[in-house]
């Protein structure tokens, strides 16, 4: 994509009211936009991200025999007030249409519920797994922390449908190493930890994927010998002791929860009847289990984890583009300039038909100020054209995470650039 052609503004200082770094950087390098607390726009840039993001998690859903579907966003109050929570959910946004009362969706327990009750009658029919990406609404009055807790965003919310707790502890179990390599393919995979929580009334734990920053509002306890940890509101009735070795927790540190899962056992099947005929035509209640990753917040915790003083530093897999092509104009246009174009063209070109992800700088602008968005956007490997380097038949590659700076050959660039991305040519 060339820069003059796509739909990008940078900006020299963040908004005065952003406070957390994903996003006064996210917002300065055009990234998100925010409308209001709590409800950001995502601009181009940013949708890329977000698209990977979704594309990650949607193939390990799918490699545990997800099926995606898409739910409403708009619920009958009918389906809340079945399960109590039209009165006891506090962030629920409602609304009225006519002599009609609806929520704006923060889950979908209350719609996935009935859903399967249309499909499982038999214990043939189980297990059952679906999942979706759709956007929630929660009256979220401490919206801050830029990304990491907003009122409208994006999850993917995956609900499993077992006919016993050894069918429902055996997915569970999976979905728990699912959501490890999702994390590990995120970029933020050495900084989180599977993390005990409270299981409510229905569970003795549920889990938490916690990724340690300093932008977190939860504290965890991380046990060193078995690389898991416990949230800080259950660690005195642990008695500060790791539940999945024994050893005494001594490490506590700020992290932002990025991912949950929950057994709900029966606590929304009940309300709706979803229940099933077993081998002997007895009637049982189908076991649930639940699963959620907010897109934004994931996107957030990665700017978190990966920055700088000049700007964001993305994971190769995640990152809006792959590499970010500068041209150095020479002095005098009928040398310099006119050569460094042309190179620059076809260098664009040949990096496009590898199937590389190429930001092409076009825009007639300073040197230093290509550089200054280069290292704001993120992008993680740099090159530069200039008459200096096209001198040596060669362009300068740098990677964003790295201070050297190489010169290459031309007539290697594809396979040094490839090699860099872990890919073979």
């Amino acid at each position: 994509m060339k820069r003059s052609h796509f739909y990008l503004k940078t900006y020299p200082e963040a908004p005065k009211d952003e406070i957390s770094v994903n996003a006064k950087l996210l917002s300065r390098g055009g990234f998100v936009d925010k409308l209001s607390a709590g409800i950001y726009t995502i601009l181009p840039l940013g949708w890329l991200v977000l698209k990977k993001i979704e594309n990650i998690i949607r193939e390990e859903m799918i490699a545990v025999g997800g099926s995606e579907l898409l739910m409403p966003s708009l619920h009958p109050k009918e389906n809340w007030e079945k399960t109590g929570r039209w009165k006891s959910l506090e962030d629920l946004y409602k609304l009225k249409e006519g002599d009609k009362d609806f929520a704006l969706g923060p889950t979908h327990e209350e719609i996935i519920s009935p859903l399967a009750k249309r499909y499982v009658s038999s214990y043939r029919d189980l297990p059952i797994y679906l999942f979706q990406f759709q956007n929630k609404f929660r009256k979220e009055l401490r919206a801050k922390s830029g990304l990491l807790r907003g009122r409208e965003f994006i999850m993917k919310d995956f609900y499993s449908f077992h006919r016993d707790e050894k069918g429902l502890d055996d997915y569970y179990e999976k979905m728990k190493k699912a959501y490890a390599r999702v994390f590990e393919r995120l970029g933020i995979g050495e900084k989180t930890y599977l993390t005990y929580a409270s299981g409510g009334s229905f569970s003795k734990y549920s889990h938490e994927f916690q990724t340690l920053t300093e932008a977190g509002e939860d504290v965890i306890y991380i046990c060193d010998k078995c690389s898991s940890a416990v949230n800080k509101e259950i660690i005195e009735d642990l008695r500060k002791s790791c539940p999945e070795c024994g050893q005494r927790i001594l490490r506590a540190e700020k992290a932002v929860e990025v991912g949950n899962i929950f057994k709900l056992m029966t606590k929304y099947s009940d309300p709706f009847n979803l229940h099933f005929a077993d081998e002997n035509g007895k009637q049982k209640p189908v076991l649930m289990g639940c699963y959620g990753i907010g897109l934004q917040r994931a996107l957030g915790t990665i700017v978190e984890v990966h920055h700088d003083g000049s700007g964001i530093i993305w994971p190769e897999n995640v990152a809006p583009f792959q590499v970010a092509l500068i041209g150095i104009q020479g002095p005098s246009a009928e040398t310099g300039s006119k050569s460094v174009s042309l190179w620059c063209e076809k260098i664009y070109k040949q990096l496009k038909d590898k199937g590389i992800e190429v930001l092409y700088d076009d825009r007639d602008v300073s040197v230093g100020e290509k550089f200054v968005d280069a290292d704001l956007v993120g992008i993680p490997i740099r090159i530069v054209i200039s008459p200096k380097t096209l001198e040596k038949k060669s362009v300068e590659v740098k990677e964003r995470n790295k201070n050297e700076i190489r010169l290459v050959q031309v007539s290697v660039l594809n396979e040094k650039i490839l090699k860099i991305l872990g890919r073979n040519g």
